[in-house]
């Protein structure tokens, strides 16, 4: 029989400020088994062979299930806002509003500039759009749209030949789409236009994908790809945690308030941690922090409770 466990994946501390953490919450943290580990939280949770995070391949597949045989990158459209020192990326996918009728407007002038390239382009997604890649190519190492948001554009983007081969791609397509009587459209409904495109996540269909979590839940849409590939049950992320069987994962990556996460998550998960219901709990920071919770661990009654997330760790020292 397969031990109950939950795993929260939460933003980085710094997210949370100086707010106080709850009494139960300081308590259990500090007397919790912890450890800084290396790597991205989200990829830590699967096990893929060949290594590496290849994103575009694996939602495309979920997508449109033909990404075996080739290898692909997202080109996926954003808002950049020009400013003194250059151009910064402020808005992408969902808060871009984006719909079918919005990439069948803008694919057809798009389409001829990466075609000439060797690079189809399509949206089986209104927020997700793809560059299918030649046999061959060499697959551009760029950042994810969330380690891009908010920085300068082309700080982003790959040096070199082949670095300069995608700026120059870049900017043919800021061209078109600046120009495109589409985004006088959007702006006339108050919606952001689409001036840019962001080239991430290269690679193909990897030959294994395993977690070691049996459901996974989140409103990322790489998460839920990467589960889905792995097998794994996925869906939404719910309102507030209500039980479950076998190993669960929960994205709460978007969380900044701390009286949401001791009510809709850290009581319910420990109300059954000490019902002896759920053999462990894991809180897992964007920063690489990661605890380990278990019902014994309420004996260790000479661990000093954390207060808050600013220096945890001298808070939680034997």
């Amino acid at each position: 029989m397969t031990a109950n466990t939950v795993t929260l994946l939460l933003p980085a501390r710094s997210r949370f400020g100086g707010q106080r953490l709850s009494e139960s919450a300081g308590r259990w943290f500090g007397r919790a088994d912890s450890a800084q580990v290396a790597g991205d939280p989200v990829e830590r949770q699967f096990e893929i062979l060949p290594r590496g995070w290849p994103v575009a391949a694996v939602t495309r597949q979920r997508d449109a299930g033909d990404a075996q045989g080739s290898a692909w990158l997202r080109a996926d459209p954003v808002y950049i806002q020009p400013d003194i020192n250059g151009a910064r990326l402020l808005s992408h996918g969902e808060a871009l509003s984006l719909t079918a009728a919005d990439s069948a407007a803008f694919l057809p002038a798009l389409k001829p500039l990466f075609g000439d390239m060797g690079f189809p382009i399509d949206a089986p997604h209104p927020g997700r759009w793809y560059l299918q890649l030649p046999p061959g190519a060499t697959l551009p190492v760029m950042a994810s749209l969330d380690q891009a948001l908010g920085a300068d554009l082309f700080d982003q983007l790959p040096e070199g030949p082949e670095g300069r081969r995608w700026r120059a791609l870049l900017s043919e397509a800021q061209v078109v789409l600046h120009n495109h009587p589409r985004n006088a459209e959007r702006a006339a409904a108050g919606l952001a236009p689409v001036n840019s495109l962001w080239f991430w996540g290269a690679g193909r269909v990897p030959d294994s994908v395993r977690t070691s979590h049996q459901s996974l839940f989140s409103d990322d849409d790489t998460l839920v790809a990467f589960a889905t590939s792995a097998g794994a049950r996925s869906g939404p992320l719910p309102p507030r945690w209500q039980g479950g069987e076998g190993g669960q994962l929960f994205d709460l990556r978007h969380l900044r308030d701390l009286a949401v996460f001791d009510r809709d998550w850290w009581l319910p998960v420990l109300a059954e941690l000490q019902a002896g219901r759920l053999a462990r709990a894991t809180i897992v920071f964007a920063d690489g922090l990661q605890l380990a919770l278990t019902r014994t661990q309420r004996w260790r009654f000479w661990r000093r409770p954390w207060h808050s997330f600013v220096r945890p760790e001298t808070a939680g020292a034997e």
